[in-house]
């Protein structure tokens, strides 16, 4: 069985810093929790390329809401990707699509051509493209090294069948990184299914260190969290998961 990647999701620098000790392959840094991850701030950025020795992939999506940029944001994407080269990053995190549900070919190859020599993963932006398999061999032909999916549903568990179809048919050519609601229970049947790389956030909800809290003045948006908490990755849940693809290997 093939021993994939393990990929933590973090948005902060100390949950950054938990996934490496906790013994993560890779870290993909964002912020934005609220809004399914944004472009970090250039001091998180600098900060994680400094305290970390393991891949640091950088989050380059300019605002929440759909996949379809304007000129303006897409020369924001441009900018973030220059910064995040600055800082000695080994990859960055994208995605484009066209009105239609298409990949935007023609972007996402100018902004995998400009990270040159980052490597490129497509987030899941892909599973909100009309046809997956399409999607896939149009992003394939932008040049990215990998696609992060949940095979097209709200959870990987819910997409696992599509998610194994996508790993069969990407046939080397590309990596199928499985994620949203991947955990140390349900890992083993994604890597049965085939996937070079779990997605996986660790998260784990921690309250903040303000006493005095003015519930008048609501920061969230309502329904979103807590404006007193901060979401932080667990090194316990993320060495439960390096146990599950270590044994996985093995066997």
């Amino acid at each position: 069985m093939n021993n994939p990647e393990l990929e933590i999701c973090v948005f902060s620098v100390a949950s950054a810093v938990s996934a490496q000790k906790a013994g993560a392959d890779r870290v993909e840094l964002c912020s934005g929790f609220a809004e399914g991850g944004l472009t970090p701030s250039a001091g998180a950025i600098r900060m994680v390329r400094k305290l970390l020795d393991i891949e640091c992939y950088v989050m380059i999506r300019p605002r929440g809401g759909d996949f379809c940029y304007s000129d303006t944001e897409f020369e924001q994407m441009h900018n973030d990707i220059e910064y995040a080269k600055s800082c000695g990053v080994d990859g960055v995190v994208l995605g484009a699509l066209q009105p239609n549900g298409h990949i935007n070919i023609i972007r996402t190859r100018e902004l995998v051509q400009h990270a040159a020599p980052l490597k490129v993963t497509f987030h899941r932006a892909f599973d909100h493209a009309v046809d997956p398999f399409r999607a896939l061999d149009d992003i394939v032909v932008c040049g990215c090294c990998r696609i992060l999916t949940s095979g097209q549903k709200a959870t990987a568990t819910e997409g696992i069948e599509t998610i194994g179809k996508l790993a069969s048919y990407a046939a080397g050519r590309i990596d199928i990184m499985a994620g949203s609601g991947v955990s140390p229970e349900n890992a083993r049947r994604f890597i049965e299914a085939g996937v070079q790389a779990l997605h996986f956030s660790a998260k784990k909800i921690k309250s903040g260190r303000m006493i005095y809290r003015n519930p008048a003045v609501p920061l969230m948006q309502a329904g979103a969290m807590s404006d007193y908490d901060l979401v932080i990755a667990d090194e316990e849940k993320i060495r439960k998961m390096m146990e599950v693809i270590r044994k996985a290997a093995n066997n």
